[in-house]
């Protein structure tokens, strides 16, 4: 116990010593350290010109170098340095540090779930744009919820958004958005990278959206690789069609039965990101008794227009129909991950009499700012009556 307690101090006498030379450190003009380092962390910062600068310690390493940006140069202090060549887009990015070859979270800052595994953010920041930022306004509570899932047979959480006037008002009832993150991330992506709570928060305040409650879950359940004696070509059915079921029969009942929502179809939306984009057009289109919105944000199923009557089990076949259920089926995509498909999609749904609505976000790729965009544009449509 004694060995261990020593090896804790030494760490917590070397963290202090790194944050301590940061200090200490003359730190490039017009710089401000990025929003989502630990308390204390000067680096990595954010330049006036969006360029980002970066300081790793690492006196003993050979090569250090710093994810989609390149490697740094070493000085004589043991500090590892790296400027981005030019300004960066804005908006959330991942980044990680890899040091002699091992890739790892930026030990100066806050960890978040991407890439499929725990790695660092940095936040470029977007003039004159606060919609997704906090505000002096009233905020909402998002909180983690466990439940047992019958169809895994395991215990599962997700985390819940109420609105600012949920325990306020305890005897309203709530409209549902169930919002899924993408193949990368999981249950925490949304309330983090997403910044969905400030989002709803403001736009609750300003009138534009409906009070509701939003869940959230990890769509990420199975595998990727094969199980034994399964063929490569089994995975990706096996990883979409898992969720839907504990979705309908597992998530669904658990915040019907805890939280003051309204339970009917006109009351429930869904909507997710990438692969959670999939998991919404695989979870609605196929139970439209249960959703009246649909919203894909870089990412929807594979819809054949040649073969439109038969899609999903034959939903779109009669037009009518499809459009008095859903209310709002929404598309969106950003301009730099090449929004042709779905922006075809779109317009062969509204040639053949199916209505939707296209987004397009100027300038950005399959990132977070896409998404943050795309909720911003998604919630004040919903339940509106």
């Amino acid at each position: 116990m004694k060995k261990v307690l020593c090896l804790a101090m030494i760490a917590l006498m070397v963290s202090a010593v790194n944050l301590n030379a940061q200090s200490n450190h003359e730190f490039p003009e017009g710089t401000v350290p990025n929003i989502h380092n630990i308390n204390g962390a000067q680096y990595p910062r954010i330049g006036k010109d969006k360029r980002t600068y970066f300081r790793v310690y690492a006196p003993d390493a050979k090569k250090v170098e710093i994810s989609f940006r390149g490697e740094m140069t070493k000085g004589d202090d043991g500090y590892w340095t790296l400027v981005s060549k030019g300004p960066e887009v804005v908006g959330f990015h991942y980044y990680t540090v890899i040091i002699d070859g091992v890739e790892t979270a930026d030990p100066n800052g806050k960890p978040f779930f991407g890439m499929g595994r725990w790695v660092s953010g940095i936040e470029i920041p977007e003039d004159g744009v606060d919609y997704y930022k906090a505000k002096d306004v009233p905020h909402g509570t998002v909180s983690e919820s466990w439940y047992y899932s019958n169809v895994r047979n395991e215990w599962r959480h997700c985390f819940v958004y109420t609105p600012a006037c949920y325990d306020k008002e305890p005897n309203r009832k709530f409209p549902v958005l169930y919002l899924q993150h993408g193949f990368g991330e999981n249950e925490y992506g949304w309330a983090n990278q997403g910044c969905a709570n400030f989002i709803l928060d403001n736009l609750i305040a300003e009138g534009k959206a409906v009070p509701m409650i939003v869940v959230m879950d990890n769509g990420n359940i199975e595998s990727r690789t094969p199980l034994p004696g399964e063929k490569p070509e089994d995975v990706r059915p096996r990883m979409i069609n898992t969720f839907p079921k504990v979705l309908l029969n597992d998530i669904i009942p658990h915040i019907e039965k805890n939280y003051r929502v309204l339970t009917d179809r006109e009351n429930r939306a869904m909507a997710g990101l990438s692969f959670g984009g999939l998991h919404t057009f695989t979870t609605t289109l196929n139970n439209l008794d249960k959703f009246a919105y649909i919203g894909g944000f870089s990412g929807a199923g594979s819809i054949d227009l040649n073969n439109l009557d038969e899609a999903y089990g034959g939903v779109f076949k009669d037009r009518k129909a499809f459009n008095d259920k859903v209310h709002v089926f929404f598309m969106g995509i950003g301009s730099e991950e090449n929004p042709e498909r779905t922006k075809k999609l779109s317009d062969g749904l509204k040639a053949a009499g199916i209505n939707n609505i296209y987004y397009e976000s100027p300038g950005t790729a399959h990132e977070f700012l896409t998404w943050r965009r795309c909720l911003n544009e998604f919630a004040p449509l919903l339940f509106k009556k």
